[in-house]
């Protein structure tokens, strides 16, 4: 069996449509084997991916290959992702709600009494 790279991405749900893998392979997030590649490029058992989707980065080893995109159970057993990588990914996520928590607790956007309390603060402020 031989299947596109983004193809496999797609069907191994690192990406919700075949079109933004693609994207993804031609704008340089996707790695094979260390380099650059093309959304054509079929892809082979044991060939390393580092994917970059906003600010996590997966490093993955293909275990299995498959063109259909399945439940995220069965999509999950077609990569074994590296111990590095997850080690990687769940400190960044941490270190995200740690900035999140740091930045104060507000939980909702003022209302009209206190936008009006702020502009006359401002208007008071700037004289």
């Amino acid at each position: 069996m031989t299947v596109r790279i983004d193809k496999w991405l797609w069907a191994a749900r690192f990406f919700k449509t075949r079109s933004l893998a693609r994207a993804a392979v031609q704008g340089g997030k996707v790695r094979l084997n260390d380099a650059r590649t093309k959304p054509a490029k079929i892809l082979e058992v044991g060939d390393e991916l580092r994917i970059q989707r906003g600010e996590e980065t997966w490093v993955v080893q293909v275990r299995d290959l498959s063109e259909r995109r399945g439940p995220a159970p069965e999509a999950q057993k077609l990569y074994e992702e590296t111990e590095e990588s997850r080690v990687q990914r769940e400190a960044q996520v941490e270190r995200r709600k740690a900035e999140r928590a740091a930045m104060g607790d507000r939980d909702r956007r003022p209302d009209k009494r206190q936008r009006r309390q702020i502009i006359r603060f401002r208007q008071e402020r700037d004289g």
